[in-house]
Protein backbone atom coordinates (compact mmCIF):
# COMPACT_ATOMS: atom_id res chain seq x y z
CA UNK A 1 0.00 0.00 0.00
CA UNK A 2 2.85 2.34 0.92
CA UNK A 3 4.60 1.67 -2.42
CA UNK A 4 1.37 2.15 -4.40
CA UNK A 5 0.72 5.43 -2.62
CA UNK A 6 4.23 6.64 -3.41
CA UNK A 7 3.87 5.60 -7.05
CA UNK A 8 0.65 7.60 -7.39
CA UNK A 9 2.27 10.70 -5.88
CA UNK A 10 5.33 10.31 -8.08
CA UNK A 11 3.06 9.98 -11.12
CA UNK A 12 1.18 13.12 -10.12
CA UNK A 13 4.39 15.11 -9.60
CA UNK A 14 5.70 13.96 -12.96
CA UNK A 15 2.40 14.93 -14.60
CA UNK A 16 2.61 18.34 -12.96
CA UNK A 17 5.94 18.98 -14.64
CA UNK A 18 4.27 18.68 -18.04
CA UNK A 19 0.67 19.69 -17.23
CA UNK A 20 1.49 22.56 -14.90
CA UNK A 21 -1.26 25.01 -14.02
CA UNK A 22 -3.74 23.52 -16.50
CA UNK A 23 -3.59 20.16 -14.71
CA UNK A 24 -4.28 21.91 -11.39
CA UNK A 25 -7.26 23.72 -12.93
CA UNK A 26 -8.62 20.43 -14.27
CA UNK A 27 -8.22 18.53 -11.00
CA UNK A 28 -9.70 21.34 -8.92
CA UNK A 29 -12.60 21.51 -11.38
CA UNK A 30 -13.26 17.84 -10.67
CA UNK A 31 -12.85 18.50 -6.92
CA UNK A 32 -15.75 20.97 -7.01
CA UNK A 33 -18.22 18.75 -8.88
CA UNK A 34 -20.19 15.64 -7.98
CA UNK A 35 -16.96 13.59 -8.35
CA UNK A 36 -15.04 15.03 -5.39
CA UNK A 37 -11.26 14.72 -5.56
CA UNK A 38 -9.76 16.10 -2.34
CA UNK A 39 -7.87 19.35 -2.88
CA UNK A 40 -5.68 18.22 0.03
CA UNK A 41 -4.17 15.73 -2.44
CA UNK A 42 -3.78 18.26 -5.27
CA UNK A 43 -2.38 21.54 -4.00
CA UNK A 44 0.29 20.57 -1.39
CA UNK A 45 2.36 18.39 -3.77
CA UNK A 46 2.18 21.15 -6.40
CA UNK A 47 3.35 23.71 -3.84
CA UNK A 48 6.20 21.40 -2.84
CA UNK A 49 7.24 21.12 -6.47
CA UNK A 50 7.13 24.90 -6.87
CA UNK A 51 9.17 25.36 -3.70
CA UNK A 52 11.87 22.86 -4.60
CA UNK A 53 12.14 23.30 -8.39
CA UNK A 54 10.67 26.71 -9.11
CA UNK A 55 8.90 25.62 -12.31
CA UNK A 56 5.65 27.08 -10.99
CA UNK A 57 4.91 29.92 -8.59
CA UNK A 58 2.89 29.58 -5.41
CA UNK A 59 0.69 32.48 -6.51
CA UNK A 60 0.10 30.74 -9.82
CA UNK A 61 -0.94 27.56 -8.01
CA UNK A 62 -3.39 29.49 -5.81
CA UNK A 63 -4.88 31.22 -8.87
CA UNK A 64 -5.11 27.96 -10.83
CA UNK A 65 -6.73 26.22 -7.85
CA UNK A 66 -9.25 29.03 -7.37
CA UNK A 67 -10.12 29.08 -11.07
CA UNK A 68 -10.60 25.32 -11.16
CA UNK A 69 -12.79 25.42 -8.05
CA UNK A 70 -14.86 28.26 -9.50
CA UNK A 71 -15.35 26.42 -12.80
CA UNK A 72 -16.46 23.25 -11.02
CA UNK A 73 -18.77 25.15 -8.68
CA UNK A 74 -20.15 27.05 -11.68
CA UNK A 75 -20.94 23.78 -13.45
CA UNK A 76 -22.83 22.56 -10.37
CA UNK A 77 -24.63 25.90 -10.03
CA UNK A 78 -25.91 26.04 -13.60
CA UNK A 79 -26.69 22.33 -13.73
CA UNK A 80 -28.84 22.70 -10.60
CA UNK A 81 -30.40 25.96 -11.79
CA UNK A 82 -31.31 24.42 -15.13
CA UNK A 83 -32.52 21.06 -13.80
CA UNK A 84 -34.35 22.33 -10.73
CA UNK A 85 -35.03 20.44 -7.54
CA UNK A 86 -37.55 17.87 -8.92
CA UNK A 87 -35.20 16.68 -11.68
CA UNK A 88 -32.23 16.61 -9.31
CA UNK A 89 -34.14 14.47 -6.85
CA UNK A 90 -35.25 12.14 -9.65
CA UNK A 91 -32.05 11.79 -11.65
CA UNK A 92 -29.36 13.01 -9.24
CA UNK A 93 -28.50 9.46 -8.24
CA UNK A 94 -26.99 8.92 -11.70
CA UNK A 95 -24.53 11.72 -10.87
CA UNK A 96 -23.79 10.48 -7.34
CA UNK A 97 -26.20 13.10 -5.93
CA UNK A 98 -28.55 11.29 -3.61
CA UNK A 99 -31.66 13.03 -2.24
CA UNK A 100 -29.95 12.94 1.16
CA UNK A 101 -26.93 14.86 -0.16
CA UNK A 102 -29.15 17.42 -1.85
CA UNK A 103 -31.19 17.93 1.32
CA UNK A 104 -27.98 18.27 3.34
CA UNK A 105 -26.70 20.99 1.01
CA UNK A 106 -30.03 22.81 1.19
CA UNK A 107 -30.04 22.75 5.00
CA UNK A 108 -26.48 24.10 5.03
CA UNK A 109 -27.41 26.95 2.69
CA UNK A 110 -30.58 27.77 4.62
CA UNK A 111 -28.76 27.80 7.96
CA UNK A 112 -25.62 29.73 6.96
CA UNK A 113 -26.90 31.91 4.11
CA UNK A 114 -24.48 33.74 1.83
CA UNK A 115 -21.60 33.20 4.25
CA UNK A 116 -22.09 29.46 3.72
CA UNK A 117 -20.83 29.77 0.13
CA UNK A 118 -17.54 31.19 1.39
CA UNK A 119 -17.22 28.85 4.39
CA UNK A 120 -18.08 25.77 2.33
CA UNK A 121 -14.81 26.12 0.41
CA UNK A 122 -12.96 25.31 3.64
CA UNK A 123 -14.87 22.14 4.52
CA UNK A 124 -15.01 18.64 3.03
CA UNK A 125 -18.33 17.18 1.81
CA UNK A 126 -20.14 20.54 1.71
CA UNK A 127 -17.48 21.97 -0.63
CA UNK A 128 -18.61 20.19 -3.77
CA UNK A 129 -22.34 20.36 -2.96
CA UNK A 130 -22.87 24.04 -2.20
CA UNK A 131 -23.53 24.96 -5.84
CA UNK A 132 -26.68 22.81 -5.77
CA UNK A 133 -28.87 24.92 -3.44
CA UNK A 134 -27.35 28.13 -4.86
CA UNK A 135 -28.50 27.08 -8.31
CA UNK A 136 -31.89 25.82 -7.19
CA UNK A 137 -32.81 29.10 -5.48
CA UNK A 138 -31.19 31.04 -8.37
CA UNK A 139 -28.79 32.91 -6.14
CA UNK A 140 -27.17 35.91 -7.79
CA UNK A 141 -24.42 34.32 -9.90
CA UNK A 142 -21.94 37.19 -9.50
CA UNK A 143 -22.23 36.99 -5.70
CA UNK A 144 -21.95 33.21 -5.78
CA UNK A 145 -18.83 33.47 -7.94
CA UNK A 146 -17.23 36.07 -5.67
CA UNK A 147 -17.71 34.01 -2.50
CA UNK A 148 -16.52 30.88 -4.29
CA UNK A 149 -13.35 32.45 -5.69
CA UNK A 150 -12.38 34.18 -2.42
CA UNK A 151 -13.01 31.07 -0.31
CA UNK A 152 -11.21 28.81 -2.77
CA UNK A 153 -8.20 31.12 -3.01
CA UNK A 154 -7.93 31.25 0.77
CA UNK A 155 -8.11 27.47 1.04
CA UNK A 156 -5.56 26.95 -1.74
CA UNK A 157 -3.26 29.41 0.05
CA UNK A 158 -3.49 27.34 3.23
CA UNK A 159 -2.71 24.16 1.29
CA UNK A 160 0.23 25.86 -0.45
CA UNK A 161 1.60 26.82 2.95
CA UNK A 162 1.28 23.18 4.01
CA UNK A 163 3.15 22.03 0.91
CA UNK A 164 5.97 24.53 1.48
CA UNK A 165 6.32 23.60 5.15
CA UNK A 166 6.44 19.94 4.19
CA UNK A 167 9.07 20.78 1.58
CA UNK A 168 11.26 22.32 4.27
CA UNK A 169 11.35 18.99 6.06
CA UNK A 170 14.74 17.35 5.55
CA UNK A 171 13.28 13.88 5.05
CA UNK A 172 11.07 15.16 2.26
CA UNK A 173 13.97 16.91 0.60
CA UNK A 174 15.67 13.52 0.39
CA UNK A 175 12.88 12.12 -1.73
CA UNK A 176 10.09 11.05 0.62
CA UNK A 177 7.60 13.12 -1.40
CA UNK A 178 4.66 10.91 -0.56
CA UNK A 179 4.83 12.22 3.02
CA UNK A 180 3.47 15.55 1.78
CA UNK A 181 0.23 13.83 0.92
CA UNK A 182 0.24 12.03 4.27
CA UNK A 183 0.35 15.45 5.93
CA UNK A 184 -2.53 16.56 3.71
CA UNK A 185 -4.54 13.44 4.55
CA UNK A 186 -4.01 14.22 8.23
CA UNK A 187 -5.34 17.73 7.61
CA UNK A 188 -8.31 16.27 5.80
CA UNK A 189 -9.00 14.07 8.82
CA UNK A 190 -8.97 17.08 11.13
CA UNK A 191 -11.34 18.94 8.82
CA UNK A 192 -13.63 15.92 8.71
CA UNK A 193 -13.87 16.03 12.49
CA UNK A 194 -14.61 19.78 12.38
CA UNK A 195 -17.24 19.13 9.72
CA UNK A 196 -18.91 16.48 11.85
CA UNK A 197 -18.90 18.53 15.03
CA UNK A 198 -20.00 21.88 13.62
CA UNK A 199 -21.84 21.10 10.41
CA UNK A 200 -23.22 17.56 10.23
CA UNK A 201 -24.66 17.58 13.76
CA UNK A 202 -26.13 21.04 13.26
CA UNK A 203 -27.87 20.05 10.04
CA UNK A 204 -29.14 16.84 11.61
CA UNK A 205 -30.62 18.81 14.50
CA UNK A 206 -32.24 21.26 12.06
CA UNK A 207 -33.89 18.32 10.31
CA UNK A 208 -35.63 17.16 13.50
Amino acid sequence: MHDLFKQLIDWYLHSLESGGYLLIVLLMFIESTFLPLPSELIIPPAAHLAYTKGDMSLLGIVIAGAIGSWLGATAMYWFSRWAGRPLLLKFGKYFLLSPEKIAKAERWAAHYGNFGIFASRLLPVVRHLIGIPAGIVQMNYARFSLYTVVGSALWCGVLCWLGVKAGQNEALMKGELHSITLWAVGLLGVLAVVYYLFVHRQMQSDKK
